[in-house]
């Protein structure tokens, strides 16, 4: 594992200061606002030059789930907890078990709300807490440090490697030690902050991007997606329940109260209903297409 020491963060383009906000607290409020739109517009095309990288991992990603791995994000501060919320966000969104994406925080769940910075320092945390969460050589670890050398995220890279599982680097510091770590690294060289230094700005955002492509580009590889609908998506509460009336609504091309009888009649499994109201099937047909089908609609229906 790369070392590297303190007196080195200062040559990060992380921690270098942006010429374009030295006069920060001199502005006035919409001119201060301005500068930080400014550095946002440049994060989106950094993620751009990424793309190929991204891809990689997606295909990466869904080869894994095809073969019954998971996918473990792990990071310290900013980074972990960008993790945690794209992972928690995917059950929801794609009816997915909570233990197929997974998001890691050195310091603990407690870390999520109370700063816990200290604990990114230990490269033998990060590797126990992987190994704790039941982490296996089929799976794939998502790294994710900003500056690319946070000890605990490199700890948990290491341990993963050993494993012989797939591994990526998520970080904004070209020629990192997470990159170099990394069997596919993913670098959006975002460069130096309006705040220096403070890497939940541009960098985070660049982070969220590119988690948001993970876990997004992963479901609709492995068919939890029918075009850009959400068709995995759980009605559990009033607003689902009329997002998923209009996912039948716009997918069976019917209308409003033909979605809401036919998601009542499918137990309001939305993939269900669709196949039931497209194929003029009843329940217990359409779930044994469905499930034919391996549960990807676009083949049932076809």
């Amino acid at each position: 594992m790369d070392t590297f020491s303190t007196s080195q963060l200062g040559t990060l383009a992380t921690e270098a200061r942006n010429p374009a906000s030295a006069r920060l607290d001199e502005l006035s409020t919409l001119e201060m606002l301005g500068v930080m739109n400014d550095e946002d517009a440049k994060v989106a095309s950094a993620v751009r030059v990424e793309l190929p990288a991204i891809a990689r991992a997606v295909d990466a990603i869904a080869g894994r789930f095809v073969n019954g791995g998971r996918l473990f994000y792990i990071g310290a501060g900013t980074s972990g907890r960008l993790g945690v919320l794209d992972a928690s966000e995917c059950p929801p969104t794609f009816s997915v078990p909570a233990e197929l994406v997974q998001g890691l925080i050195a310091g603990g769940d407690r870390a999520l709300r109370l700063s816990s910075e200290h604990s990114e320092d230990s490269p033998e945390e990060g590797a126990r807490d992987l190994a704790a969460a039941g982490f296996a050589a089929g799976d794939v670890l998502v790294g994710i440090a900003a500056s690319g050398r946070t000890p605990y995220v490199l700890g948990a890279m290491e341990y993963a490697k050993k494993l012989g599982a797939m591994t990526i680097g998520l970080s904004c510091v070209p020629g990192s030690s997470l990159a170099k770590a990394a069997e596919i690294a993913i670098t959006p060289a975002t460069g130096a902050e309006v705040l220096t230094g403070s890497t939940r700005m541009k960098a985070g955002t660049a982070t969220k991007l590119v988690l948001n492509m993970l876990s997004t580009g992963v479901m609709v590889k492995t068919g939890l997606t029918y075009g850009n609908l959400m068709v995995n998506v759980r009605p559990t509460n009033a607003k689902l329940v009329d997002r998923a009336q209009r996912i039948v609504m716009e997918a069976a091309g019917c209308d409003r109260a033909a979605a809401d009888r036919v998601l009542e009649a499918a137990g309001m499994d939305v993939k269900t209903a669709i196949v039931m109201q497209k194929s003029g099937v009843n329940r217990k047909e359409a779930e044994a297409k469905l499930a034919a089908a391996k549960g990807v609609l676009r083949t049932a229906l076809n």
